[in-house]
């Protein structure tokens, strides 16, 4: 039995998992940084040192849940497998997986957060066999809105960029409604709440240019309806309406452009039920539960568990071609 260590310590959650791969049990323990009433998030010095303050404690209590040695530890790096993306946040992550990892004498294996959203709802979605063929991926959240064509590779997974947003991503949109209405960040479990007690029936047209998409709009009408005194319930239906009818026009653009494929949707704007219903009817694509969508250290985990296989069996591979 191998069990891997994932770290994840990105802008807005601290979070530790570890996941035996021959059985596929995950025990994971994450934690939100605390964001100041009326505040749209953190300055990453802010990120960084909560990351600090929060991983002790979450350590100690994952490991009173299973206690045992880490064979490997995976960390996410960086926002996205692009270059140029960083975060100090991530920092805090690498510095604690390279000091386990000298101290035990065990291998480290660096990912994207991003990869990591991915081999999460993949994991959830009892589809990780989708990691031997193409496949798109939609990561919707607070920083990211983008539609991936993945390949798998002999280390891991490629992902190619075929659609995004030109402004502002589906999370911000969402957070910065809520802010307005008062309501607490992150908002999108409190706004679904709201929405599903709104009964009007809402149609949106989204802006999509190719396949990419344009949020921007969004806010602007929602500010307008706010000060024309539509209630939080109608406001909450419409900018979730929205950002689904964006996605699902963007699913449909990029089907287009690529061609047929599984589809998987990833990221915490993915948890919501009311954009879920709808991508899944259209478009039958696959889904993480709600805690492997947010931010979490469980695909990270789940990657270094299929890289610290195949790093065995390449040193087993090399053993062998010596007699």
């Amino acid at each position: 039995m191998a069990w891997l260590l994932g770290i994840d310590t990105s802008n807005y959650t601290t979070s530790l998992a570890l996941y035996e791969s021959e059985t596929g049990e995950m025990v994971m323990e994450k934690k939100l940084l605390p964001v100041k009433d009326q505040a749209c998030g953190l300055r990453q010095s802010d990120a960084v040192f909560l990351h600090v303050k929060q991983l002790a404690g979450l350590a100690q209590a994952l490991w009173k849940e299973r206690q045992v040695r880490p064979a490997a530890v995976g960390v996410s790096t960086c926002p996205r497998d692009a270059e140029g993306s960083y975060m100090p946040c991530f920092l805090v992550g690498k510095m604690v997986a390279e000091v386990i990892g000298a101290m035990l004498s065990i291998p480290v294996f660096f990912f994207s957060h991003q990869q990591g959203h991915v081999a999460a709802a993949l994991y959830s979605a009892g589809c990780l066999d989708w990691m031997e063929q193409s496949f798109y991926a939609f990561h919707v959240s607070g920083g990211t809105t983008e539609a991936l064509l993945v390949e798998p590779t002999a280390d891991g997974m490629k992902m190619e960029l075929v659609g995004k947003t030109l402004d502002l991503n589906a999370g911000q949109a969402i957070d910065r409604v809520g802010v307005m209405m008062g309501l607490s960040f992150p908002c999108g479990r409190e706004m679904e709440e709201l929405a599903n007690n709104c009964q009007e029936k809402i149609s949106y047209h989204p802006t999509i240019k190719g396949t990419d998409c344009c949020l921007s709009g969004l806010q602007n009408q929602c500010e307008s309806l706010w000060k024309k005194g539509r209630s939080k319930e109608y406001l909450s239906k419409y900018c979730i309406t929205a950002v689904g009818a964006t996605i699902s026009r963007m699913t449909a653009a990029v089907l287009k452009t690529y061609g047929e494929r599984p589809i998987l949707y990833a990221g915490g704007v993915m948890s919501n039920s009311l954009i879920r219903q709808r991508l899944t009817q259209t478009y039958h694509g696959r889904f993480a539960a709600p805690e492997f969508s947010s931010d979490n250290s469980g695909g990270i985990a789940v990657l270094a568990g299929e890289a610290y296989r195949k790093s065995t069996e390449a040193a087993k591979n090399d053993q062998t071609a010596d007699f």
